[in-house]
């Protein structure tokens, strides 16, 4: 009897602990979803900030591989203000930014945002950047500026989300007119490229936008206004005290020089705007990435990866300059060394074609190497692209390290950890560290940056 009771209580112990074991599992789980959303200090632990943006000819595109944009240009030098990378995230529309910054997708909304009663129920905003004003877009009228009532009961197509609705009907209804206002789920630039063909007669844009988009097409007219110059700013949730002082504090510095540049450089210089978007090499007017795509597309396809993943090393390593020389001798589109280039078959290094197969014959060594120890392909990867820049050596001797202190030596995370450790000579200098001092910091910064690159390439870039 007295071993049934205690057969029983040992059952049920073991199913109280399982029922604790997985409440305690979900727990973590939505711990986990929930740490998402963080303010500055849980920013700066994660290493990311992750930003909102709009995929437009001012905001952030690829131009020959590399990206650019006003906000991917004031992120980036906010990343380096607040310590950490920023990943950018793009979003639909308006109303898809501020979902994603309430479940905690994004932290920053990096947009031209006009405060409203509604939107200020839902995010805090910055500080003003700029000002905006509002403009109707349509085709130019031969003798005089368009005027409201030219309007008649045309239809103004607009972009969801925005405040261009209730600005309109605003106006319509204060001056009795009968134009009506359709809200689309089109961007502002599609919108634009509809009047310009013909397909709708009137939109509403930036100013900014509307006059950078009059380059391309000068027949049309910007001129009536819905709004005059309001301040433009950014948004984060109400939670993120100390990030929202942090970006308040950036953008009062920045503002005396820094952002005036940066907007000279995307609205003053339209000219130049319009070659970068309309270029075959953008991820907006053609879809490719270099004169080299298909080299590389077929490349990829021997190595298995994505192609856009190996365009992004061919662009850190020589930004597509078949004849980059490095200060240490590595020659070609994908930067290898003498002694690399013999022992891989490549007898011209500013050969495309030879560059890209003794690459990618060496990325395969690299993979083999790290098979066994790495199974998992996506991991595999940071393992291979950390040898590619720093030696294969190093990169084991970070691996040993991890080993030898009770760590994964599958992760990535933790095995750079120790990579970061080898210009220390408490480490470089331990008996398992075969191939000594390396900083290795440096090459923990090209997988990241490589990895970033890839990760804008496949968001913008079609397969």
């Amino acid at each position: 009897m007295k071993q049934f009771i205690s057969a029983t209580f040992s059952v049920l112990i073991l199913l109280l602990s399982g029922v604790q074991c997985t409440f305690f599992e979900k727990r973590l789980n939505r711990d986990d979803n929930s740490i998402y959303q963080l303010d500055l200090v849980g920013i700066q632990k994660r290493g990311s900030i992750r930003a909102a943006v709009d995929n437009n000819s001012t905001s952030y595109y690829i131009y020959r591989g590399r990206r650019m944009g006003y906000e991917f240009e004031l992120l980036r030098d906010l990343g380096k203000n607040l310590g950490v990378q920023v990943e950018f995230v793009i979003v639909s529309d308006i109303q898809d930014a501020f979902g994603k910054l309430d479940e905690g997708k994004v932290d920053v909304i990096a947009m031209n945002l006009e405060p409203s009663v509604d939107r200020s129920r839902k995010a805090e905003f910055t500080h003003y950047l700029g000002t905006m004003s509002t403009l109707v877009i349509g085709k130019k009228p031969v003798e005089k500026p368009v005027t409201w009532e030219e309007l008649g009961q045309d239809t103004i197509h607009v972009r969801k989300g925005t405040v261009y609705d209730k600005q309109l009907n605003d106006i319509r209804d204060s001056l009795g007119l009968k134009f009506t206002v359709m809200v689309s789920d089109v961007h502002e630039e599609m919108l634009i490229d509809q009047v310009a063909e013909g397909e709708i007669k009137w939109t509403v844009a930036d100013r900014n936008i509307a006059k950078s988009n009059q380059t391309y097409y000068p027949d049309l007219d910007a001129t009536l206004k819905v709004s005059e110059d309001g301040t433009v700013h950014w948004a984060v949730r109400k939670n993120s005290p100390q990030l929202l002082n942090a970006i308040n504090t950036w953008l009062l510095e920045k503002k005396k020089r820094f952002i005036p540049e940066v907007y000279a450089k995307y609205f003053l210089s339209s000219r130049n705007n319009y070659y970068r978007v309309n270029s075959p090499f953008s991820s907006l007017g053609g879809n490719r990435i270099s004169v080299f795509d298909e080299l590389i597309q077929k490349n990829a396809q021997e190595l298995g990866w994505d192609w856009r993943l190996l365009a992004a090393l061919v662009y850190k390593e020589s930004g597509f300059d078949t004849s980059a020389v490095s200060y240490a001798g590595a020659e070609g589109l994908l930067q290898l060394m003498p002694v690399t280039l013999e022992r891989f078959g490549v007898t011209d290094p500013n050969d495309p074609g030879e560059s890209l197969q003794g690459g990618v014959r060496y990325l395969q060594y690299l993979d083999k190497f790290w098979m066994e120890r790495v199974p998992e392909t996506a991991e595999r990867v940071k393992f291979i692209l950390a040898s590619y820049n720093v030696g294969q050596g190093h990169v084991e001797d970070a691996w040993r390290l991890a080993m030898k202190y009770g760590k994964n030596t599958q992760s990535w995370k933790e095995v750079s950890f120790f990579l970061n450790l080898k210009s220390d000579p408490d480490y470089y200098r331990d008996p398992i560290v075969k191939s000594g001092y390396a900083k290795g910091h440096i090459a923990v910064n090209y997988v990241r940056d490589i990895l970033a690159l890839y990760d804008s390439y496949r968001s913008l870039i079609s397969p």
